[in-house]
């Protein structure tokens, strides 16, 4: 079995949205990549379907046909209090955002070992299993 990965919302947006012809290539190949390991929330699922609504002008047909297509490709997990409450020990521990730290606690307690995300802290490990990338600084890793 692959190690799991975890997409940030702001990933996913720059693959469907078009707005960043480099960022998009990049967010793109990530998935394209990483198609059998991917997982996500459905805190991910409901940001992305609620940014292309408001953002892209996707039609609701379009976000149902999204819906059903990420739940026949992806891992997809529902938030638990047990993401509640790492959520909360994740923000008392390292200063991070309600939201992002929900993000995180899905990702730990659901086994992934990356999450891909622009508005995190690029390198940061936490809990000595997850390891935060931002795919779109150059470095040489």
């Amino acid at each position: 079995m692959k190690d799991k990965i975890f997409i940030d919302t702001n990933i996913w947006l720059y693959a469907f949205m078009e707005q960043d012809f480099k960022k998009t290539s990049i967010a793109r190949e990530i998935i394209d990549k990483n198609m059998e390991q991917i997982c996500l929330s459905t805190q991910i699922l409901n940001e992305i379907c609620i940014n292309l609504l408001k953002k892209a002008n996707y039609s609701e047909e379009e976000i149902k046909n999204l819906i059903k297509n990420f739940d026949e490709v992806y891992e997809i997990y529902p938030i638990r209090i047990e993401d509640c409450l790492k959520a909360s020990e994740v923000r008392n521990k390292f200063n991070i955002s309600y939201w992002d730290s929900l993000v995180i606690a899905s990702a730990l307690n659901n086994g992934c070992i990356i999450l891909y995300s622009e508005d995190m802290q690029h390198n940061q490990i936490i809990e000595n299993q997850l390891k935060i990338i931002n795919p779109f600084l150059n470095n040489k890793e």
